[in-house]
Order: structure tokens, then sequence, then C-alpha cells
């Protein structure tokens, strides 16, 4: 899924000319299947719970290899419709990306028994997540050396490789696979019943994340465009310099990841501090226009650092307060969120680049401010208190909890607030 976006960032720019498109139209390339993606990944997610995880993850790289070579051939067949056949064989990999990374997740959880040992995979998933974010525009860029089209025909043999490894290497516990499987209106009514309970504060962390790829996708799209048409930069150079705020990103991610720990309070104010730098790099870039290349790159990249400070905050909060039977659940929906923000910045940046800059930045730290004021008046964690006597689980349930903000007149009494969940 890393590879599936992030890789043509760099090459939209080249795509756009050959294939003779508008900024609007190439930007559809991201859009079209980061949204098939937003619609299947929860229902993937339920199927994998009710089918297996390899049963779901196996068809899944099959359909994105499937639509990654109708994407590389388009050109020797369509004729004229190559573009709208690029199109559609971006929803299909799409609908394959939804099986991917979202199962991934808790396929780990179903293959260690220890809580440590899952932490410890995930944190091994994460970190080739974070790899591919790296890696991705300078791939991209050494594809595009050949052709335009090469980044689409290496998605068939990555998913290839990817099968091979899924079906040898990975061994799913029978008892995971004995599990009782839940039906889809059991899997209807959980979500229901999360969004009654926990829905404020989820939906909080839900719009942080939108926000978050909403900005990162629109400024990766808008440098990719202005090193070629600016200055002149394209090919592996350009893949390089791509990189820098990616690598900005991914490394505050992982010290913010180490960091933070399972101390709540701690997780919403480096959440709010990463939105504050985001904020003022992208205030920075309105105010001053900024044309000198390596100072463009400085805050692209403090804004990247600030977004990289916010997201494994928004992880470990969901999940710290979710329920363990809950977290697949959540965390594809979480999923689907953060694409919204994927599909959106890439087509909206297409237009906002007709405006003058000052204005173009403005909006992007408008949207930034947005998640501000959400991290710090909508995410309410409250520390774990002193363990009540007894230890038991409704003491703890009461001394656990993750407040939202609500008006005074909604409490049902002092120090207890209607609606707010307990955390696992």
């Amino acid at each position: 899924m890393t590879l599936g976006n992030s890789m043509l960032i760099p090459t939209l720019p080249l795509m756009k000319r050959e294939l003779a498109v508008t900024s609007f139209q190439i930007s559809l390339i991201i859009t079209l299947y980061s949204v098939v993606a937003i619609v299947l990944i929860p229902i993937a997610g339920y199927m994998s719970d009710r089918f297996g995880r390899k049963k779901i993850i196996i068809p899944s790289l099959f359909i994105a290899a499937v639509g990654g070579l109708l994407c590389g051939t388009a050109h020797w067949f369509a004729g004229a419709y190559t573009f709208a056949v690029i199109l559609i064989g971006r929803c299909i990999q799409g609908i394959g990306a939804a099986g991917g990374l979202p199962i991934v997740l808790p396929l780990v959880g179903d293959m260690f028994k220890k809580e440590e040992d899952v932490s410890k995979g995930l944190g091994v998933v994460e970190t080739s997540n974070t790899f591919g974010k790296v890696l991705s525009p300078i791939a991209g860029s050494l594809l595009a050396l050949l052709s335009w089209y090469a980044v689409f025909l290496s998605i068939p043999v990555l998913c290839l490789i990817s099968i091979l490894l899924v079906a040898f290497l990975v061994k799913v516990p029978p008892a995971a696979e004995d599990k009782e499987k839940p039906k889809f209106s059991a899997f209807l009514h959980s979500l229901v019943n999360i969004a009654k309970e926990k829905g404020r504060w989820l939906g909080a962390i839900f719009l942080i994340g939108i926000i978050g790829m909403f900005v990162l996708f629109a400024v990766l799209f808008y440098l990719s465009t202005l090193l070629e048409e600016l200055y002149g930069i394209d090919g592996v150079p350009k893949g390089g310099l791509l990189a820098v705020p990616l690598s900005a990103l991914c490394l505050a991610s992982y010290l913010t990841g180490k960091w933070i720990g399972e101390d709540k309070p701690r997780m919403k104010w480096v959440t709010v501090i990463g939105l504050t730098i985001l904020t003022a790099s992208m205030l920075f870039m309105a105010w001053f226009g900024i044309t000198t290349l390596w100072l463009l790159l400085l805050v692209v990249g403090i804004g990247g650092i600030g977004i990289g400070t916010a997201l494994p905050c928004l992880d470990a909060l969901i999940t710290e307060g979710i329920d363990k039977e809950q977290r697949g659940t959540v965390s594809s929906v979480y999923s689907s969120m953060r694409f919204i923000g994927v599909a959106a910045g890439p087509p909206l940046m297409s237009i906002g680049m007709k405006w003058p800059t000052a204005a173009l930045f403005y909006s992007l730290a408008g949207v930034s401010i947005l998640g501000v004021l959400t991290a710090l008046f909508a995410i309410r964690p409250k520390q774990k208190g002193p363990k009540a006597s007894g230890g038991s689980k409704q003491a703890k349930e009461q001394t656990e909890t993750i407040a939202v903000f609500k008006p005074a007149g909604v409490r049902d009494m002092p120090g207890n607030i209607k609606g707010t969940a307990p955390e696992s």
C-alpha cells in the first residue's frame, strides 16, 4: 500500500505530459485508488475475521497485481482511451490494497500470544512501512528512467513476491483459524456500538489522521510539480529530494513511538505540538513565498516532522483506548479515514496551485490549525490513577478513561462525564 501511491508521486508530471492530461486529471491516479480503498478496507477487515487473514491477503495481492498490469499495458492496446483504462486499473489496485496493511496488523496479533511479541512484530511491520515511504520516491524516479509506465509494471512483480512470501513463510496458529467467525450483522452492530460509546474522541482522532495525510500528500504533489517546472529537476535527483521530507517524517515517527510509551496525556500534548509545528511550517511558506530550494526542503521537512510526531500518538491512543476485541474493526476504519486525506490532497492541490502561493499555504495552515484545536479540546485523556482496593475491573475502568470535551449540561454528576469510554 505504501508503494502503491508514494512511488507514483515523482512520476506524475511525466505521466501528465505523456498522456496529455491536466494536473487535476493526473491527480485522479492517486485519488481513485484511495477512494476505493476507503470504502473496502472495513469490509476486507471483516472478511479477514470471517474467513481468515491469509485467505484475504493473498487474493487481494493478486487483484492488486492485475490492476497494476492493466495500468502498465494500457498504452499498448487502449489508444485514445489509455488514461481511462489506467484509472480503471487503479480502481482495481485499490480493491487489492484494501486487503493489505490493515489485515497484516491483526494478522501479527494472531501469530503471537504474548503482548510483548505482538508489539515487536508490529514494530517490524511499521519499520517496513516507514522504509517504504522513504524508498518509494527514489524507486519511482528510477523506474521513470525506463518509461513512464514502468512504475505500474513493477506492481505485479512486487505483488508476486509478496504472495510467495505470505503463502510459504507466514504461519497462522490453528487457534486463530478456529476461533468463532463473526457474522456480518454482528460486525455492523459492533460498529454502531463503538460509534455510540466512543464516537466523540475516536472521531477527533480520525479527523486529525485525515488532516495529516491530506497536508502530506498535498505538499508532496506540490513539491513534485515544483521540482520539475521551476527547478528543472527530474529523475533520481528528484526522487532523492522528495525523500527528504518523508525521511524527516519517518524519523520523527520512529522516535516519537519509542518515547511516548503508555502515557496518554503525553500522547495528547505531543500530538498538539506536532500539529503546531506543521501549522508553523505552512504559515512560514505563506508569509515568505519561499523559492530557494534548500530552504523549501527545510521548511517542508519541518512540516514532515510535525506530521511524523502526531501520527504514532494517534495510533497509540486507539490501541490504549479500545478493547482488544474491537481494535481490528477500529483500526480498519481509521485506515479508511486516513485514505480520505490521501485521496483529497493531490486533486485539491492541483486546483490550489492556480492560486497565489500565500493563499494556498494559508489554506493549508488553516486546515492544520483545525487539527490543533481538535487535539486540544476533543482529546482529553486521563492518566492511570492508583489501583483501587481489590483491583476490580470496575475500579480499573473508573480510573482509566478517555474523556471527551462536552458542555457541562451533559454531565450526569460532578466528575462523571456521560459517554466517556473505558479503556482496555
